[in-house]
Parts: C-alpha cells; structure tokens; sequence
C-alpha cells in the first residue's frame, strides 16, 4: 500500500473537488503546486509560499540531480528537511529538462545520456535512475521517466515516443518498487492523437500508478489544442484516481483544465512573472514596470489580501522594481502565488456548492475588464 490516498468530495459536470492524503498531509485539490525548481520558490521564504494556501511544492529531478546531486540531499536529511518544507513535494522525473535543457542528448532505449547546462559533465537518466534519484529526494509523490517531444511533431515521432514512455513507465514502476507512504503516478502522452492517448492511458492503466498525469501538453501547441486534447484525455484515465496537468499554466489555462477533470497543476509562471514585474490580478495582466503605476497609491488589487496589496501601493512597487530592489521580487512573487491559490480556493467552494459554471462565467467576466483606469 502506499499509504497515499485520494478522496472526490464533490463533482460539478467534469470538474472535481476531493483530498489526496498523504503521509506528509493532505492536498486540497484542485490544486495548485509552485515550483521550487532548486529546493526554493525563487525569491520565496518555505513558510511564506505556504502562506500563501499552498499544500504541496514541485521539485526538480533534473535540477537537483546536477545541484547539489540527489547523493547530497540524501546526507543531509532529505529535500523536506534540505529546504525547510514539511509538507508534501512532489519531483518531475527528469524528462522534460532532458529535452528542453540539456546539450548533445543521446536517446536510447535504456535512457538518455546528455551533458549538463551548468558545467558540460555527462550524465545519464534511466527509468532506473529517476527512480533512484527521486527516492534519495524522498518526495512524496514520484513521477515515471518519459519522453516527451516538443510539438508540433508528426504522428510516427509522437506514437514513438509514446511507446517508449509506456516501456519506460513499466521499468519505472519495477523500479520504484514498494515504498510505504510515496506514490507513484504515470504519465499519459499521444500527443494530440486521440488514438494515441487512448493507447498510452490503456498501457497505464495496465501497469497501474497511484495517480495519472497528462503529460506532453503546453510545449507548444497553443490553448485551442490543448483544451480539445483536454476534452477527452483526463476521461481516458482512471477516475478514482488524481489526474496531474504537467506544466499548466496561465489562470484561463488552470481554470479550463479544471473544467474538464483536472485535478493537479504547476507552472513557473507566477513566480517568473514575479521577478519580471508581470502581475496577475482578478482584472487581468499589469506590467508594474510601466509608467502608469509611478504615482498610483492604489494597492494592485484592493480584493487582495497578500502583503503585496495590503501593505504597499502601485507606485512603491514600480519604484522597488525599477531600482532593482530585491524586494520587488519577493512581493510581486507573493502576489501571485497568493492570486493563483485564491483561483483554487473559489474552485474549490464553487465545485462543492454546484455553482462551478457561474464561478467560472464570473471569473471570465471580470478578468474581462481589464485594470482600473490609471488616476
């Protein structure tokens, strides 16, 4: 038994709102996972990301395994104790950096041997050693090594790399082996052939996983294609089960995908966004850096109640970014950790009362408005 759980508390059409439990402490879902790439949400202390309504962290198996190397962490604790995060952390397996980060990668069917970004050392990742890597993290929730192509791709390179994902999710599985309190979930892809995911989610389903990601989306292929990939795929993996989004994404994207059975997300984008002075708020997108916001006294969004919006106003943070103050980083990051988790907490009061589709008509709207018109 793994000891992790998942429990639906409430549907509303094809959207979800439940529990998964694990050792470490429950998810809330749908949920929303920052992403502590290095053991850190950039310009983020571990109890202010929590603060935030956060339940559980992603951390980066490509990431680590080169910086400070997995062996490291190990002796030292374990990533919870590494990077002074109690609750559950859930590792990617190493795929995606591999192909959209490494120089001279070499794909095989044993794995994948690349040199690094950082130094230009070789490494190798196998289905076997993501395994071991992610165990020597000691994250909560594992994920199986894939393949995942950028798209767009023709359908053989897809129905390829699909297959290869699905033998390596079976090495995976075998390799993960049986670890009292960690899960392991597999990952779905096909890209954008139906078939195909029909296909990946039997193999799946076969070998069995504690959860099932949709894998191989947001590489490219714009929001259309993912929302009509999305309109079948969560429905082809298991639904007791959580369904994880790998990648998503903006707040329309998240909203979306939830709207069709999604369970779990992450994305960089509200902490990048952060650092580059990119706010997202109930009203839509604002660049703190234009000259609008110099003299405005207003708060970024007076609904908000992250320290952002509670205790500075427009122009203090234009002036903190335009001067390059670190503070400006560490507030705009809060902010929008803060907004994307507040979208999460309406879903999840929405789904449960039955009124998900007037939460999500609301949520259009307003964002439709725009920001408030400069003084």
């Amino acid at each position: 038994m793994s000891q992790v759980s998942f429990e639906i508390k409430a549907s509303d059409g094809k959207a979800r709102t439940g529990v998964i439990r694990t050792t470490r402490g429950d998810i809330r879902t749908p949920a929303f996972m920052p992403v502590g790439t290095a053991a850190t949400v950039k310009a983020m202390m571990p109890e202010s990301v929590a603060a935030t309504g956060a339940d559980i962290l992603l951390g980066n198996t490509y990431h680590l395994m080169l910086r400070p190397t997995a062996e490291r962490v190990a002796r030292l604790g374990g990533l919870h104790k590494f990077m002074n995060w109690s609750g559950p952390i859930l590792t990617d397996s190493g795929g995606f950096q591999v192909m959209s980060l490494a120089e001279l990668r070499k794909l095989t069917e044993r794995g994948v041997t690349f040199k690094s970004h950082i130094d230009g050392s070789r490494h190798e990742i196998t289905p076997e050693r993501s395994m071991e890597i992610q165990a020597l993290l000691g994250s909560d929730i594992v994920m199986c090594f894939d393949e995942c192509p950028a798209l767009p791709a023709s359908r053989d390179r897809i129905a390829e790399s699909m297959e290869l994902s699905m033998r390596w999710a079976k090495r995976s599985k075998e390799a993960f082996g049986d670890r009292p309190g960690h899960a392991l979930f597999g990952i779905q892809q096909g890209g954008l052939e139906r078939d195909l995911r029909q296909q990946s989610a039997e193999a799946l389903r076969e070998i069995g996983f504690d959860g099932y990601a949709v894998g191989g989306l947001a590489v490219g292929e714009g929001q259309a294609a993912m929302f009509d990939c999305l309109d079948y795929a969560p429905d082809q993996l298991p639904e007791d089960k959580p369904r994880y989004l790998m990648g998503v994404g903006k707040p329309d994207d998240i909203v979306g995908a939830v709207a069709r059975g999604i369970d779990m997300m992450d994305c960089v984008l509200p902490s990048r966004s952060g650092r580059t002075g990119q706010v997202f708020t109930r009203l839509g997108v604002l660049n703190i850096k234009n000259a609008r916001h110099a003299d405005d006294p207003r708060p970024l969004d007076e609904n908000c109640s992250c320290p952002a919006c509670s205790n500075y106003s427009r122009a203090y943070l234009h002036h903190v970014f335009r001067s390059q103050e670190i503070i400006s980083s560490m507030l705009l990051t809060w902010h929008n950790l803060h907004y994307f988790q507040d979208i999460m907490a309406g879903m999840r009061g929405a789904i449960a009362a039955g009124t998900f589709a007037a939460w999500q008509a609301d949520f259009h709207a307003t964002r439709a408005q725009g920001d408030i018109d400069p003084l």
